[in-house]
């Protein structure tokens, strides 16, 4: 369950529009009547190698809270996480589909997650599709927010999450089921071959710590799922964001981690806390 956690995070935060931003992952957020800085982390949910650097250790030194995403913490969550995986108003994956392409997507969950459509009939597709994802690394699957967690944890500070995993869940309803369903078509037809290709480059580009690349990347003609949906995978959450880490920072100094595709943008978590007048720069 903690692992199908981790992939649902994944899957709704690696995607951005493109803002030229510095090379970095750790940004300083500081001025318009901050007492001390907090620091704003570019997390990647999917890694085989988690281990933080000088420059992230001595951040989370210097504060005294971490705010993720979510509160991973929260005892709750296998419970919501297993009824949020679920269509709602009746529909199944059979009743999108023909028969032709069921049969493919049966038989690409079996070969990947040792379940068939039957089984996870009611599921959403994205849901479905993201049961597929271990299948994508030639490692055991770690994340950053584990790392970050650690970290806090021994420093015996908090963790919290700037949204509920509800909101979180609320995402793949406001995508339509027929269009996740074709996605998850797609993907079958695809196979795993090519999924593993693109992850890869993906993480290259992660841990080059080069934002632009890495959202020019996940941009791409072959991503238009996730580019159609920008708007509710990330510009509302963003914004929904904004208040919370003010709220925050200006209570005590905070490290921020979010998926490092939030940054970027006009509409991502970078630009909309400069337009709130904070300093927002690049820890080299």
């Amino acid at each position: 369950m903690k692992n199908l956690l981790i992939i649902t995070l994944s899957l709704i935060s690696l995607f951005a529009n493109a803002q030229k931003l510095d090379k970095g992952l750790l940004w300083k957020i500081s001025g318009n009547g901050l007492s001390s800085p907090s620091y704003l982390y570019g997390t990647m949910h999917i890694v085989c190698d988690n281990t933080l650097d000088a420059s992230t250790l001595k951040a989370l030194d210097n504060t005294k809270q971490l705010y993720l995403e979510m509160d991973m913490d929260d005892p709750s969550i296998p419970m919501k996480m297993m009824s949020g995986m679920v269509m709602k108003d009746g529909k199944t994956m059979t009743s999108m589909s023909s028969p032709e392409d069921l049969k493919v997507v049966d038989e690409y969950l079996v070969k990947n997650t040792g379940m068939g459509v039957k089984m996870m009939d009611k599921f959403k597709p994205s849901m479905a599709g993201m049961m597929v994802m271990p299948k994508m690394v030639d490692c055991p699957i770690k994340s950053v927010e584990e790392a970050l967690m650690k970290v806090t944890k021994e420093q015996n500070e908090e963790t919290y999450g700037l949204e509920t995993l509800d909101e979180q869940m609320a995402v793949f309803d406001a995508i339509s089921y027929e269009e996740q369903m074709k996605e998850l078509i797609k993907s079958a037809k695809e196979g795993t071959e090519k999924g593993r290709a693109m992850f890869k480059k993906m993480l290259d580009l992660y841990n080059a710590k080069d934002l632009n690349a890495l959202m020019d990347f996940m941009n791409d003609e072959e991503n238009k799922f996730y580019g159609d949906n920008t708007d509710v995978l990330l510009d509302q959450r963003n914004a929904n964001w904004i208040s919370k880490i003010e709220e925050a920072a200006k209570k005590t100094p905070t490290f921020f981690g979010v998926g490092a595709a939030h940054l970027g943008g006009e509409n991502g978590v970078i630009a909309l806390l400069r337009k709130k007048g904070y300093k927002v720069e690049a820890v080299k």
